[in-house]
């Protein structure tokens, strides 16, 4: 199998890993105090779906582990970093300033670096 499709797979593994963490962020809208409250939110709908998205994303990276080396998979899975930033900031709301621009490009080009120099 191609590196390059390896590392596309990543991606994507990657990019529903992202989703379910703005899932949960996104769906937490009180604070956690006990036991009580954490079983109430584990049992919210977009919580659990943010858990079966995570359970395909582990499958999919397990899959692009079984065709690479870890020192190409998992470097490319950090791809979340930017995922997450982008995710934040479209879907949440959250703040976008130049030194995360910054840090997204640093890690877009050590994807591009470790891709190529496979």
């Amino acid at each position: 199998m191609s590196i390059y499709l390896v590392i596309l797979i990543t991606l994507v593994a990657a990019l529903i890993a992202s989703l379910s963490q703005t899932l949960y962020k996104k769906n937490i809208t009180e604070e956690l105090r006990g036991i009580k409250d954490i079983i109430k939110v584990i049992f919210k709908k977009p919580i659990l779906v943010g858990f079966g998205g995570y359970a395909i994303s582990l499958v999919v990276y397990l899959f692009a582990l079984s065709k690479a080396p870890l020192s190409v998979v998992y470097p490319t899975f950090a791809s979340t970093f930017i995922f997450i930033t982008l995710l934040s900031w479209f879907v949440l709301k959250e703040k976008m300033d130049s030194k995360r621009i910054i840090g997204m490009s640093l890690i877009f080009i050590g994807i591009v670096i470790i891709a190529i120099s496979f």
